[in-house]
């Protein structure tokens, strides 16, 4: 069974992080056929992780949480901003994994925010840290102002990431992830080529 772990770092309760959380953890589920989903609310954790940075020791909840991170199939992070970048209380749990823990662990970001003007802050910030951990980032960011929680256009970024998500973690096809509009692969192209006067027609309607 596909294991994925959400992450989320709100502070309140409720939060707007903590639902989005839920909201990708969902839409995740609906893409992968079997998956075990386990929810890390870092709030939770905030004296652990503290105490975890001074001895260097993590007490039974937050190994708990790494553990979990470390076997995970794939990973939901899902942070405030603040500051105009991830939370410190985000950056404090990645910083206590052992080096090499994500490497090569699917990764969905995203991030909440009052206003839209933070949107960048899933390329200028979540994307170059997990790359740096050497997490494969899933192509689609997800970012939410308050305002955006009612719109259609969250709800289909939800569901394109969390399919983008469940294709790395190999358990249903690119195909199946984009919804169907798969592209040729190079083997299909070969094995059932573009007649040269559809290639001719494509080009003259530019």
């Amino acid at each position: 069974m596909t294991s994925v772990v959400v992450v989320s770092a709100g502070l309140s309760n409720p939060s707007s992080t903590r639902l989005l959380a839920d909201r990708l953890a969902a839409a995740t589920t609906q893409a992968l056929e079997e998956v075990d989903v386990t929810t890390v609310e870092l709030r939770d954790l905030a004296h652990e992780l503290t105490d975890h940075l001074l001895t260097g020791f993590p007490g039974p909840p937050l190994a708990a949480a790494i553990d979990a991170v470390r076997r995970a199939d794939g990973l939901v992070v899902v942070t405030p901003v603040f500051s105009a970048s991830y939370s410190g209380l985000f950056k404090t749990f990645f910083d206590v994994l052992e080096p090499g823990t994500l490497d090569g662990t699917p990764v969905l970001v995203a991030a909440t925010a009052g206003t839209a003007r933070h949107s960048l802050v899933l390329e200028h910030a979540l994307r170059p840290l997990f790359a740096y951990l050497r997490a494969v980032v899933v192509p689609t960011g997800v970012f939410a102002a308050t305002e955006d929680f009612a719109s259609t256009e969250l709800e289909q970024r939800i569901t394109r990431a969390a399919g983008e998500l469940a294709a790395l973690v190999g358990k249903v096809s690119p195909a199946d992830a984009s919804g169907g509009s798969s592209r040729r692969t190079v083997d299909d192209q070969l094995a059932e080529p573009t007649p040269f006067e559809e290639l001719l027609r494509r080009a003259s309607e530019g």
